[in-house]
């Protein structure tokens, strides 16, 4: 682990789709500067439609795997970001994390589910998940200025 590097948590509900983009985005974007991990308040499994559209965009998560937020609970965290609103209210306290941000996303299997039942086809559904993708990409762009200030 580098010392020098910022290090920050994404937590969400069951690090499946949000936490686990944000965590690709970083490495792919600011690996240099941050060292990053993500993690959830359950574990539910890497989302498929989630890895299908970072590969998309050329950043590789099929090698992430879900965490429970259990495992970082005792680690050094500069930074805890919240991307959803059920992390933020069951997020457990980190007594080693200097900074705690909470910074929401829609959850695309959610909305996934909801064309889906309109009738509407995987494409419009992968739709979803790329525009949280792209939403999640121009807020880690702007890591870490935009957590730190």
């Amino acid at each position: 682990m580098d010392d020098k590097k910022l290090k920050i948590l994404f937590l969400c509900t069951g690090n499946a789709c949000r936490s686990q983009m944000a965590e690709g985005w970083t490495r792919y974007l600011k690996n240099d500067v941050i060292e990053v991990f993500s993690a959830g308040v359950e574990t539910h499994g890497v989302d498929p439609k989630a890895m299908a559209v970072m590969k998309e965009a050329g950043v590789d998560i099929s090698h992430h795997r879900s965490k429970h937020v259990s495992e970082f609970q005792d680690k050094q965290m500069d930074v805890v970001i919240t991307v959803c609103d059920n992390a933020k209210e069951s997020c457990p306290y980190f007594p080693f994390a200097g900074k705690k941000v909470h910074r929401g996303f829609e959850d695309p299997p959610a909305l996934a589910k909801e064309i889906r039942k309109r009738g509407g086809d995987e494409q419009e559904q992968l739709d979803c998940y790329r525009k949280v993708r792209d939403e999640i990409r121009g807020f880690v762009e702007k890591l870490p200025d935009n957590v730190l200030s």
